[in-house]
């Protein structure tokens, strides 16, 4: 995408102009401390939570009107106005040096910027190919909410700097929060300057419209998995959003300055972003849905201990720990809401999330700031010691304490595991990177032969997948097996009959997990087993996990109970590979011209929650499933499949042909 020298423009422009709002949030919020210094600390904080507060305003007031005139007027003009204008304003603020004319300049340099970002989204489309629109939008967020860190460390370098610089030389000395807003108004200058060599004209390519702040949040509440994962992403979020807002007023209780300020702040997106890019891939194997609630509780925990310890270098270390669970919050709760939430409610269900970060993360900011101010500082007595305690404190205990709750809420709804998976066992396990042993692995009868079964929804695709494998290893000179379930043997042929016909419909959920028990016995016992043992390559449509997903998460029974019952049909034997072909249901039924049997005519609902079962169980075992989007081409699954499977594959060569040829047989790619 950064090829493409238009677009590659259009981001540097929103670097430099994402980089300048941060940094004069932070010095516009020192500043409004600094006028008020000699005000009451309920003004103070009044003065803080304005400023932030008036960053959130105009997004829930005008954006309507913003995304209306978003592709109605010039947009390179459109965008080059806005910069100029909050450049303009930046440096005003401590030319007039008054709290009034700083609050009204907040708000309107926060009105340019909400005219600048949906003229900035109508012209993406424009400049860069309608297939690379995902990632395009991908950078642009993370470049909008990642240049807080960098505008953070900025923040801390010109204020130590500037304090420096007061010291040597009195006369010369500038307010180191001026500094910032200067620096802050050449960004906004110098992205002007960007956007204008930008070919944007007012029709200039695709239209599209951004979605209002407010028409995302009223639109995006629904369903049940939207409103269940969002409140913990959103809880994480507004943990983080608390020590922005005290953060200001927090650092002169632990003898800091702007500085300080600067540092907690950056600690905070520090954290945020370790937890988005790194904490996923280091828990790589350990389940989302219990990553999901712990890392809540780390943000909430965190907070505890940064409210409860009024120290600086302490408080930047605990921070910093609240911003990585807010991270993993996020991150994991954004990997499940792409699997759970169905393709026609994805659009609805990630707009509302971004919006409510927003409204969460400056709004829990805004109300923190004026808390501090109503609850006050006090000095406790402890015997012959004194604890002073902080409004700011208070603020980030109470906070603390509501994740906590979230964070347990949140945990004992999502986790999933069967009882046999302790928390700490899974853990360690993914903290050393080796597979968690789950109960009944170790009953497994080690088979010289390779097992992989190919699972999936209806309509997946299983069976052609299946039959393109066999082909495919049959021609590389292996001995296969491929095979079904129900029905590969003469027992199971009855039982398939049985299961699938629609005159049963009104079978038990019990009748129908032990029948397909029952099959799999005998297929275990008579097909795969035997041909597992003389070294065959073993293919199999449908297995345990069927059972598990089907009966499992279908028909809502006991996991732990099907686990048990085909264990023992099975004496414990578990694919090497299990590859699932992960479609939606509605999009998996459609392949079919009508229900031709008692499985498939289910309701739409119970054939999400198989779908949604499957994904699961290869959450839960990653290194042994393999997980294809089955809206692919089936060349293109193929290709993958034959990819991932070709490491694990056995020489098709006894070792004594090579020790008599002395030669390296060759594998036809």
């Amino acid at each position: 995408m950064l090829a493409s020298k238009p677009f590659r423009r259009l981001w540097i422009s929103l670097s430099l102009s994402s980089l300048g709002d941060w940094l004069s949030l932070l010095a516009l919020v020192s500043l409004a401390a600094l006028l008020t210094r000699d005000q009451p600390p309920l003004t103070i904080s009044a003065a803080v939570g304005g400023v932030i507060a008036l960053k959130l305003a105009p997004w829930l007031v005008l954006s309507p009107l913003a995304n209306a005139l978003a592709g109605r007027v010039d947009r390179r003009i459109t965008m080059v106005v806005a910069d100029l204008l909050r450049a303009a304003l930046y440096v005003s603020v401590p030319l007039v040096g008054r709290l009034d004319w700083l609050l009204v300049a907040t708000f309107v340099a926060e009105c340019a910027a909400l005219f600048w970002a949906p003229t900035k989204e109508a012209a993406t489309p424009s400049l860069v190919p309608k297939r690379w629109l995902g990632q395009a939008d991908q950078l642009n967020l993370l470049t909008t909410y990642g240049s807080a860190l960098a505008a953070a460390a900025l923040f801390a370098v010109v204020t130590s700097t500037a304090t420096v610089l007061a010291g040597l030389f009195p006369p010369m000395s500038i307010p180191d929060a001026d500094i910032a807003l200067y620096i802050a108004a050449l960004l906004s200058l110098a992205a002007a300057v960007v956007v204008w060599t930008l070919p944007l004209a007012k029709e200039h390519g695709e239209q599209r419209r951004a979605v209002s702040l407010p028409r995302a949040l009223w639109s995006g509440w629904r369903g049940g998995t939207v409103r269940r994962l969002s409140v913990g992403m959103l809880g994480a979020l507004a943990a983080a959003g608390a020590v922005i807002g005290v953060a200001r007023l927090f650092v002169p209780t632990v003898g800091a300055g702007n500085a300080g300020f600067g540092v907690l702040v950056g600690a905070v997106f520090t954290g945020v972003v370790a937890g988005v890019l790194i904490g996923p891939r280091v828990l790589r194997d350990f389940s989302r849905r219990r990553l999901f609630g712990l890392s809540v509780g780390m943000a909430g925990a965190a907070l505890l201990l940064a409210g409860l310890i009024p120290n600086m270098v302490f408080a930047a270390g605990a921070v910093t720990a609240v911003g990585i669970g807010a991270g993993l919050a996020w991150a994991t709760g954004v990997t499940l809401l792409d699997r759970e939430v169905a393709d026609h409610d994805r659009a609805g269900a990630f707009g509302f999330v971004y919006a409510a970060a927003r409204v969460a993360l400056m709004g829990v900011a805004a109300v923190a700031a004026v808390a501090a101010g109503l609850v006050g500082s006090y000095t406790l007595p402890l015997g012959e010691l004194t604890y002073d305690f902080s409004g700011a404190a208070a603020v980030l205990l109470i906070m603390a304490v509501l994740t906590l709750v979230l964070a347990l809420v949140c945990y004992r709804r999502m986790n999933r595991e069967p009882a046999d998976v302790s928390l700490a066992v899974e853990l360690w396990a993914a903290l050393r990177g080796v597979p968690v042993k789950r109960g009944g692995d170790e009953e497994a009868t080690p088979v010289p032969g390779t097992f992989i079964v190919v699972e999936g929804g209806e309509g997946a695709g299983k069976s052609t997948q299946v039959r393109q494998l066999s082909i495919w290893l049959r021609d590389e000179g292996f001995d296969v097996v491929t095979t079904r379930e129900p029905g590969a043997t003469k027992l199971g042929t009855r039982l398939r009959a049985l299961l699938l016909d629609k005159e049963h419909t009104g079978m038990s959920s019990r009748a129908e997990a032990l029948l397909y028990a029952a099959d799999r016995a005998e297929h275990v016992n008579s097909v795969i087993r035997p041909a597992l043992q003389r070294g065959a390559i073993v293919i199999s449509d449908r297995f345990v996990d069927s059972t598990l997903a089907y009966q499992g998460a279908g028909r809502e029974m006991a996991e732990s109970e099907i686990v048990e019952i085909n264990r023992w049909a099975t004496e414990g034997l578990v694919p090497h590979l299990t590859v699932l072909l992960d479609v939606p249901a509605a999009a998996g039924l459609a392949r079919h011209a009508s229900p031709t049997d008692r499985i498939e005519a289910e309701a739409a609902e119970f054939h999400e929650r198989v779908c949604q079962g499957f994904r699961d169980l290869a959450e839960r075992e990653p290194q042994r499933y393999l997980v294809l989007d089955a809206q692919e081409s089936p060349e293109e699954i193929t290709r993958a499949i034959q990819r991932r499977i070709r490491p694990i594959l056995p020489d098709p060569v006894p070792d004594d042909s090579e020790a008599v040829t002395n030669m390296i047989p060759v594998i036809r790619e």
